[in-house]
Parts: C-alpha cells; sequence; structure tokens
C-alpha cells in the first residue's frame, strides 16, 4: 500500500466517525522528545472533534482538531512515526512503515465498540457519583445515598483526577509483598483516604500508608476516621517532613502543598529511599525567586507578578530535570487544584533506572547558571549527580 492510499483509508474511517481510539508511536529519531500521540473522538458544543494527545519526554500537551484538521495532522505524524495502532468501531488496523515510507497495512475485525464522546457525556470516574463510598460519606463529600454534595463537587473531582494517578501508577507498585506509601503534610486527608481505599479495597494491595502532618488537631481527626472506616494499615503522625527519619525505603511518596523547600525535602527523601512512584503538587515557591539574577530577563523580571510566576515555573522544571537526571521518568502533569489555583501543576515521577542523555547535565547547569540559582534540591541530591 502506498503512503496516499494509506492516508485516504484512514480520512475515510474518520470522516465516518468511526474512530474509538488510536497511538502513532515509534518516532524515526530515537532523540525526538515526542515519544507517542494518542487519539480519540470527542464531541464539544455539539461538535464531532478529534482530540491529539502528545506525549512528550517530559509533558503531555492536547489539541482538539476538526476531522478535515486531523487529516492534515496525520500526515505530518505519520513523517515522524514508523508506527499506527487505530480502533474503530468494528475493526483494527495496524500500520508500519518502512525507512522508505512503504506502509504495511493489517487489519483485524473485532467486537463491535463505541467511542466514548467525553465532553459531551457524563465524565466517566473510578469513583462513581451515585455509589457511597464510606470515606466520601464520613469526610462530607457524599450524601448517604451516595450522591456528591453541591459545594463539594470540586473535591469530588479533583479527588478522582488523583485516583487517575494512582491507578496510571499501578505497574510501578511490588505485588509481592506490602507495598509502603507516605503522604507528607497529608492535611484533612482527602486525598490520603481516596489512595488508601482505591489501592486497599478497590485494588486488593497489601500496603501500610502514612499520613504525616504538623497540625496535631487534624491529625487526631484523621485517626479517628481511620478508625471509624476499618482503615487499620493507615496511620497518621504528628511530624516534620525534616524530622522523619523512621524509614529506609519507601515504594510511594506522595507530597501535596508542601511549602517552598518542603517539597524538595520530601522529593530527595523520595530519591534517597529509592521511591518507585513520586507524585507532588508543590505549593508556595521563593527559594528561586529570592535568588534569581538574570540581566538577559530582565524584561521579564522587572515586573514582579511575572518574575513570581517564571519563578514558580522555573523551580518545578528543575525539580523535575534533576529527578530525571537520577534515575526517573518525569512529567509535569495538570492537576485540579481547588485550594490554590483552579490548576496545578503535579510532578508525576517513576523510577527506571535510566541513565541521563548525554550533555543532559550540562544543559541543566547552563539552566541554572542563567539563573543564578542554587537549588535545595540540588544540593540534597548532589552525590547522586
Amino acid at each position: 500500500m502506498e503512503l496516499q492510499e494509506m492516508h485516504q483509508q484512514l480520512m475515510e474511517r474518520f470522516t465516518d466517525n468511526q474512530l474509538v481510539s488510536a497511538t502513532i508511536s515509534q518516532p524515526r529519531q530515537k532523540s525526538a522528545n515526542l515519544k507517542r500521540v494518542k487519539l480519540k473522538p470527542v464531541e464539544i458544543k455539539s461538535s464531532y472533534y478529534i482530540q491529539f494527545e502528545y506525549q512528550h519526554e517530559h509533558v503531555l500537551k492536547h489539541k482538539n482538531l476538526t476531522v478535515e484538521e486531523a487529516a492534515g495532522e496525520l500526515e505530518n505524524l505519520f513523517a515522524e512515526f514508523r508506527q499506527g495502532l487505530f480502533q474503530f468501531n468494528e475493526e483494527k488496523v495496524q500500520i508500519q512503515l518502512s525507512k522508505k515510507f512503504k506502509v504495511s497495512w493489517k487489519t483485524e475485525q473485532t467486537e463491535k465498540k463505541q467511542a466514548q464522546l467525553s465532553h459531551n457525556r457524563k465524565k466517566q470516574y473510578l469513583l462513581e457519583d451515585g455509589i457511597p463510598y464510606p470515606f466520601l460519606v464520613r469526610l462530607g463529600v457524599q450524601n448517604s445515598d451516595g450522591s456528591v454534595k453541591k459545594q463539594k463537587y470540586d473535591k469530588f473531582r479533583q479527588i478522582n483526577r488523583f485516583i487517575e494517578f494512582i491507578d496510571d501508577s499501578l505497574v510501578h507498585l511490588p505485588k509481592d509483598r506490602t507495598v509502603r506509601i507516605l503522604d507528607f503534610g497529608s492535611g484533612k486527608s482527602y486525598l490520603t483516604f481516596a489512595l488508601y481505599h482505591y489501592l486497599r479495597i478497590e485494588k486488593g494491595l497489601d500496603l501500610r500508608v502514612t499520613g504525616l502532618d504538623l497540625k496535631r488537631e487534624v491529625i487526631e481527626e484523621c485517626r479517628g476516621i481511620a478508625e471509624d472506616l476499618g482503615y487499620d494499615q493507615l496511620e497518621f503522625l504528628v511530624g516534620d517532613i525534616n524530622e522523619y527519619n523512621a524509614e529506609s525505603a519507601v515504594d510511594m511518596v506522595v507530597t501535596l502543598h508542601a511549602c517552598d523547600t518542603a517539597t524538595d525535602m520530601a522529593l530527595a527523601r523520595a530519591v534517597k529511599w529509592n521511591a518507585k512512584v513520586v507524585l507532588s503538587v508543590p505549593c508556595c515557591q521563593s527559594e528561586l525567586n529570592h535568588q534569581i539574577n538574570s540581566p538577559e530577563l530582565g524584561i521579564m523580571l522587572q515586573h514582579g507578578l511575572i518574575k513570581e510566576r517564571f519563578s514558580a515555573l522555573a523551580t518545578d522544571s528543575i525539580r523535575a530535570e534533576l529527578l530525571s537526571l537520577v534515575g526517573y521518568e518525569t512529567q509535569l502533569m495538570e492537576f485540579i487544584d481547588m485550594e490554590h489555583t483552579p490548576k496545578n501543576i503535579l510532578i508525576r515521577a517513576y523510577k527506571t533506572g535510566r541513565k541521563p542523555e548525554a550533555g543532559q547535565l550540562e544543559r541543566y547547569r547552563q539552566f541554572t547558571g542563567l539563573l543564578a540559582a542554587k537549588p535545595f534540591l540540588e544540593n540534597e541530591l548532589k552525590e547522586l549527580l
């Protein structure tokens, strides 16, 4: 099959709204930052679109295109990638391109599948509205019949978004022993209880979870809730991240809203404990804001608001790069956060042990040198860099 015929065959199916899902992968250039692209149909304001999810080395990006626009985007992508797997309503199509762009097209009939146009339908949550979950009822998010309280629906969405990250992490957690999880700065512990419920009750994992926070009254309240719910492998302790030295190895570290360098301390502890999964939503970030000195960026940094926002973005970029340098696959993800801004950044890192790319450490040094940055996390991890 020729390339032109391949595009024609795909677009006929796209035009007939047959697409259920697709993945385009295998970059022609091994050094390419864009690793794969996922496609799915969505309905937005009664109009049909194809959503493209671009999975880069460290970030995810999304774009919604009309079918006509998708045609041009597919041509661009198949100039860069060698493989495509498309699930249509009643068939699966696997495409492989040779170095000279010769097309191998294999099709397989499947049971009839229907696309979920999620933008126009009720969101399919891992924890469903209408089903009572004891911890959500106890925490005041749900009524006893399982309906979500109107004023708590944003919190319900946040909890489900967090559970999606937990679900994605399952493959990285051990299956043959007790999973050890630490949550630094657990606060009121909505997400700590959600994590425990999902992994222990829904997935049946053997685990031990510790929530750590400085506020004694909050910890005591959480202890009472855990006891009432029979969550006997969930404990809450009063303590400071800087002084917690009770572990030598941990499987997952969660840190939500730990202020400034408390986030870095938690990340450093996670690395030294060889944590397989790290999920971190930073809070206020002032370290770099106080350090930054870059005449080249003076046009930006002369404005206090811009300097603050740039410093926060640069700080999380530095954190992600440092984790990558010490053997983690790291991404900066969008996270629903109702306590601070409507949307925030979550740092997601999986331990792979992969060695840094050639020149990666030098590029990091150039970036921090440009900003005159001396990151706390870099100092904590200096023996591993």
